[in-house]
């Protein structure tokens, strides 16, 4: 009984993740944050939160912390396979995004939600670099710890798997449908990861360098914050111009 009810909450907070991230995008056509969104105060707030919640779920299964991921034997090994690679995996990601923008154009692609988290200083860099942790540990717990460890003793690998994979790539919906693509191609190798070395410190480790040098090399190329935040100031501005000609 209670590993069902373990079974139930988890899906639960997997659709609880999953609508909050709909609503996000659906906020973000239509408000520019004034500040980055990694430092919210009530962000990070619920981000703790979803992490109690999800080590709450661990501990309700009753399954051994081996099957959870959370016994970290090789710490070292995790810390250097896991940055090598979170370092390729972004650089992969960025070099096919390039491609697919010269050649496709921006429809399959959305730089929305990368231009609100991009640090514009030292102070703030610092900040993310922090969040980050939090940001990545909440997302490695949901997918890898609960969802294909907390489910394996019931569903095979390969399902597990692919189940995940394409749940974490619908939950980078805001980046369009290549960034949708690369999360659930990421998804998957994390996955791969977790159950190689059978620990969340591997996957955790990969999922935030890969965040991290993502917005270090964007940060690198330009200020896409800026714009945005400049192009929603045009917009508002026409919208207020189109009111008062229209009256």
């Amino acid at each position: 009984m209670r590993y069902y009810l373990f079974i139930i909450l988890t899906l639960v907070l997997t659709a609880l993740l999953g609508y909050g991230t709909l609503m996000t995008n659906r906020l973000l056509r239509t408000w520019t944050p004034d500040r980055n969104l990694l430092l919210l105060p009530q962000e990070n707030a619920l981000r703790i939160v979803l992490i109690l919640a999800a080590m709450g779920l661990g501990v309700l299964s009753g399954l051994p912390a081996t099957q959870l991921g959370w016994d970290w034997p090789h710490v070292r090994r995790d810390l250097l396979c896991g940055t090598a690679v979170g370092v390729g995996m972004a650089v992969v990601f960025r070099d096919s995004t390039r491609r697919l923008l010269g050649t496709r154009g921006a429809r399959f692609y959305s730089d929305r939600l990368l231009a609100h988290i991009i640090p514009r200083n030292g102070r703030e860099f610092m900040g993310v670099t922090i969040a980050m942790l939090s940001v990545a540990l909440m997302e490695e717990l949901l997918f890898r710890s609960l969802l294909l460890g907390g489910l394996e003793p019931l569903l095979p690998r390969w399902l597990l798997l692919a189940a995940t994979a394409v749940l974490f790539g619908a939950l980078h919906s805001p980046q369009g449908l290549w960034g949708m693509a690369g999360a659930g191609l990421a998804g998957l190798l994390f996955g791969l990861l977790f159950f190689w070395g059978g620990t969340l410190l591997l996957p955790w480790t990969a999922h935030y360098v890969t965040n991290m040098v993502q917005i270090i090399m964007a940060k690198q190329v330009g200020a896409p914050r800026d714009q945005a935040m400049k192009n929603s100031s045009v917009t508002d501005s026409s919208t207020g111009d189109e009111a008062g000609n229209s009256s």
